[in-house]
This record gives C-alpha cells, structure tokens and sequence, in this order.
C-alpha cells in the first residue's frame, strides 16, 4: 500500500476518534477520488446514513458538464446541504476523512456552509 494512503488513513483514524455523528448532530464525511467527490451524512449512533451526493449523483451530474472538480465540489456542497434541510437538519460535524482541509475538502464544506448548514 502506497505510503500516502498509510499516512491518510492514519489521519483519518485520529480524526474519528474525536468526531462522532448523533441524530441531532450528523457527521458530514468527505471522500474524494482522481476523478470525483463524495459526501454522505451518517449518524454513527444509529449506523445510518442520512444522505449522500457525489458528482456521480443525478441532481449534480447535469450540473457539472465541464465545470472543474473545485466548482463541482462546490455543486456537491450545495446539494448535500439542500438534502439535509428538507430533512430538517441544521447543524453537522464535518469529517475531512484524513484529507487536508483545502482545494475540493474546503470548496464542498464553505459551498454547504453558503447554503445554510452549520459546522
């Protein structure tokens, strides 16, 4: 396994000690590949996740056409905080998943941040 992944995985379960998601309280996690990114909502209590978008979901893929991965990290943030307010969710704990909170980490979490939800 490549060293870079060692180290973030590491990061990731430091960070996740720390951090845990309640039903008034979700965890909002990040996951970002080469080509896309990820969010999900999870209550860790309950084991469930609450909501997911990705770049991959139907609501942000016509939307990203040849937008950057930053904007379309932006559009996943957008999406990921208008699911949560239908569902009546307002504050959340943000998980950067081991990943420096900058580029696309940061652009997903001031996008949801924008669009109304509090970290």
């Amino acid at each position: 396994m490549a060293m870079r992944i060692v180290g973030r995985e590491r990061r990731k379960l430091r960070i996740r000690r720390k951090i845990n998601g309640t039903s008034e309280q979700p965890r909002l996690t990040v996951f970002r590949s080469s080509k896309h990114i990820y969010a999900q909502v999870v209550d860790d209590i309950a084991g469930k996740t609450l909501a997911q978008a990705s770049t991959l979901s139907k609501t942000v893929k016509g939307n990203v056409g040849e937008a950057n991965k930053t904007d379309a990290a932006k559009l996943v943030g957008h999406a990921i905080a208008g699911i949560l307010k239908q569902q009546g969710i307002q504050r959340v704990v943000f998980d950067r998943n081991g990943y420096l909170y900058h580029g696309r980490v940061r652009a997903l979490a001031d996008a949801a941040r924008e669009a109304g939800l509090k970290f």
